[in-house]
């Protein structure tokens, strides 16, 4: 049950950064390669990778080389965990999540 907890702490956490939620907004929208990330923000290489590394980290994000680029989704596996644990908690209800 607490994994649960550390889980959603490190996503939300990755995303607490304007610059990273942004990302994860155009990651909703399709898959992105690293490259078009980099010039969609007009920031370097090592920020890019300090971002999608804090991203990929913490599960929301998958990475895939294809040749001499990545690409990065969203992951649904992720993305359905924190709705689900983000619902229960913000909904008017009798019981905690952390009771079940």
């Amino acid at each position: 049950m607490e994994q649960i907890y550390i889980d959603t702490a490190k996503i939300l956490k990755a995303i607490s950064d304007p610059k990273r939620l942004k990302i994860v907004d155009m990651l909703s929208c399709h898959a992105q390669c690293a490259n078009k990330l980099q010039e969609a923000f007009a920031i370097t290489q090592p920020t890019l990778s300090h971002d999608m590394k804090v991203l990929v980290e913490s599960g929301l994000v998958l990475d895939r080389r294809d040749g001499k680029h990545i690409f990065y989704t969203l992951n649904p596996d992720a993305l359905g965990e924190l709705h689900t644990i983000m619902g229960t908690i913000f909904k008017k209800k009798k019981r905690c999540f952390a009771d079940q």
